[in-house]
């Protein structure tokens, strides 16, 4: 009878635990195998399109199968380390324009940089038909990557401290901030600072970008040595690095509203669903949650090994592992997109 009473006590305290396991096999479902380090999911109809680091984009319906094609770019897609071909945003008119906006690492007189772009599907490649932005300094690592069009029809960009640390906190430079765009690529007349894409600064790498129902916006961002973290975002704000890391922040820096102290997330894309957000985790290989005030951090599933990006579509989640990009353990089918039915 004690084993019996202790074997229920482990149990029950694992159930309670702060990250408690939340996955039912019912609940997943993988849907597209053998993606090629893939990097954003977006979505429009009943298609879903997927960046892949190497320079293409797979298409995918149901009941129609995948189809890769390659994407034309006017500067070759230099795939190295953490660079290639990043994040993919569908324009707002895609269903007429067949028009998305892409991230992608280049190198230009033997520096690395990268690029934001506006691609246009053709029957056969995805073709660069003008340049948003470029010039923005890159690296082997850290190059941030994630687009978004947020909910005042702007074009938000995510971008790393290009192994600068101390570049993040010039306001000058592009890297280590979140910047904000006109569709056109222009400066919005309401942005921080007059002329300057800088919504943001102060961030090390930040990968995810989404908004609350109430327009709350929050990004995700990796930290050093861990202390990754999750930012509620605001114009013209300071985040800190390289000068506050985890909870070292003092009053005139935005503190995250979570941070992971010791332990690694490597944190990327994130999106809200059902009062929460959803956060995709590489080093952390998990599917996670929190709340808005950063509180109750979860874990959905821990079985898919590492995760790149994550996306709301209707009342269903969708998720795309990141095992082949030579930092996982690919398994068979690897790379999957996933989708999850709460």
């Amino acid at each position: 009878m004690k084993r019996i009473y202790w074997l229920l006590l482990v149990v029950f305290i694992v159930a309670c635990s702060s990250e408690n396991v939340e996955e039912t096999g019912d609940k997943f479902q993988s849907i597209v195998a053998e993606l090629r380090a893939p990097w954003d999911i977006e979505h429009s109809e009943s298609t879903f399109y997927i960046s892949e680091r190497a320079g293409s984009i797979v298409s995918w319906q149901e009941g129609e199968g995948k189809e890769r094609l390659p994407v034309q770019t006017d500067r070759d897609i230099l795939q190295r380390g953490e660079g290639g071909l990043l994040g993919l945003r569908l324009h707002p008119d895609f269903a007429t324009n067949a028009r998305a906006f892409a991230y992608h690492t280049y190198e230009e007189n033997g520096a690395i940089q990268n690029r934001v772009i506006v691609l246009e599907k053709q029957s056969d490649t995805w073709k660069e038909v003008d340049v948003i932005l470029e010039g923005i300094p890159g690296a082997r690592f850290h190059n941030g990557g994630r687009l978004e069009v947020g909910p005042d029809e702007k074009l938000y960009v995510t971008t790393g401290d290009a192994l600068q640390e101390s570049i993040a906190q010039d306001r000058g430079q592009l890297a280590g901030k979140i910047l904000r765009m006109n569709l056109d690529g222009s400066v919005p007349a309401d942005n921080p600072s007059e002329g300057s894409h800088v919504y943001s600064y102060g961030h090390r790498n930040p990968q995810g970008i989404a908004w609350s129902d109430s327009g709350e916006m929050f990004a995700s961002e990796h930290g050093p040595d861990a202390h990754d973290e999750i930012n509620q975002i605001k114009a013209g704000e300071n985040y800190g690095w390289p000068d506050a890391v985890g909870e070292n922040h003092g009053d005139s820096v935005m503190a995250p509203i979570f941070q992971t102290g010791d332990n690694t997330w490597a944190p990327s894309g994130i999106v809200v669903h059902d009062d929460r957000l959803f956060i995709a985790t590489l080093r952390g290989t998990a599917l996670r949650t929190l709340l808005f005030s950063g509180e109750d951090p979860q874990v959905v599933t821990n079985s898919y090994g590492r995760i790149r990006d994550v996306e709301k579509i209707d009342d269903e989640v969708y998720f795309i592992t990141n095992n082949t990009d030579g930092r996982g353990n690919p398994a068979d089918g690897d790379d999957k997109l996933v989708r999850f039915s709460p």
